[in-house]
């Protein structure tokens, strides 16, 4: 039982420092230091992570693109596992951005629904 104990509270370490990350504070922020901030995030700080994101899939996809070329042409240092697996990485990636902003406009027009 204190397994799956430690690897929640691994995974909630994680979520924290990621959230401190994201907040604009450093990587090594504690729990305490996070727990003294507001706990909402700027605006530019969600900008940034979100953009942050939207290059990364676009760097999977392109990397994964490069990767499918060469292997056509018969580049010897890329095989067929790495080009399929960095294939399903970049289409993971971007079903993943697509489901969130599908939440984003979801959330937006719910918003915009709302009486005031």
């Amino acid at each position: 039982m204190t397994l799956p104990v430690n690897a929640i509270s691994s995974a909630l370490q994680q979520l924290h420092s990621m959230a401190a990350a994201a907040a604009g504070g450093s990587t090594a922020a504690t729990g305490a230091s996070a727990a003294g901030e507001s706990g909402a995030a700027t605006a530019g700080g969600f900008a940034s992570a979100l953009k942050a994101s939207l290059d990364k899939i676009s760097g999977d996809q392109n990397k994964a693109v490069g990767e499918s070329k060469a292997f056509e042409l018969g580049a010897s240092n890329v095989s067929l596992n790495d080009v399929m697996v960095d294939m399903q990485k970049a289409n993971v990636g971007f079903q993943f951005g697509l489901q969130v902003r599908n939440k984003l406009v979801t959330a937006y027009n719910d918003i915009m629904q709302m009486q005031v």
